[in-house]
């Protein structure tokens, strides 16, 4: 009964405390999977979810300030995350997280992401030799990519080579290194017509979505372009090539 007025009881902060959360999901995995789909709303200063049987299926979520943690409830509630609808509220025990958060609490990530940083920039020196940097713009509505003709050439931008046809299967790039297929999957799995995401476990940072048709790959693909996995990593869809 009492889940619709936790707005009124609680006063509006930068934490938000979700419920509802899939129990089977590793918290390693859980907190990464959060962050990926949060970020877009603000900088997270910290993701708490713990083992414990009591605390089993919730977590925490520190934003840096009140606006994005507003943001993220009116637009992520009753989201599916790994099959469940998220509820979403602002945490009422905003004092013992915030103290977590900027006291002694270091998630593993941190320690992992220093490690990560030299393997980044081999993925962004692929990346760019890949040539694919092509912009989503050239796809107009439902595919109907115009003429190269008729492309305005970006300032300072050089075109590889012409965008890829209309195609049911997406080229996703410059996503994070500890991006996982269940994460991507959340995250298209809300367009309709989606099948499947395939990633190369020897090239990190890229992943290929299907969909059942172009038209339903089109939708998604023009959601979800530049979508913050981090703070450093929109990702750039591109359809991929037949």
């Amino acid at each position: 009964m009492g889940e619709n007025n936790s707005g009124s009881e609680v006063p509006a902060n930068q934490t938000i405390y979700i419920n509802n959360l899939n129990e089977k999901i590793k918290l390693d995995e859980l907190k990464k999977s959060l962050l990926a789909v949060f970020s877009q709303f603000g900088k997270i200063l910290d993701v708490l979810a713990f083992k414990t049987l009591k605390h089993k299926g919730q977590a925490w979520l520190v934003f840096e300030d009140v606006s994005s943690a507003t943001k993220a409830i009116q637009q992520m509630q009753g989201f599916p995350f790994y099959d469940k609808p998220m509820r979403i509220q602002y945490a009422k025990t905003k004092s013992d997280v915030i103290a977590k958060a900027d006291g002694t609490f270091v998630p593993r990530e941190r320690r992992k992401r220093h490690e990560d940083k030299g393997k980044k920039r081999k993925e962004q020196h692929d990346a760019s030799q890949a040539g694919m940097g092509v912009n989503p713009a050239y796809a107009g509505a439902y595919g109907a990519a115009p003429p190269l003709s008729q492309i305005p050439y970006p300032g300072g931008v050089k075109l590889p080579e012409a965008p890829a046809p209309p195609n049911n299967i997406l080229f996703v790039q410059n996503l994070p290194q500890d991006t996982t297929p269940m994460m991507l999957q959340m995250l298209f799995c809300q367009y309709p017509g989606f099948k499947e995401v395939r990633m190369v476990e020897t090239k990190p940072g890229i992943a290929f979505v299907e969909f059942g048709d172009e038209m339903q790959s089109t939708v998604a693909m023009q959601a979800l372009q530049d979508f913050k996995m981090t703070p450093q990593n929109s990702m750039l869809i591109t359809y991929a090539k037949k």
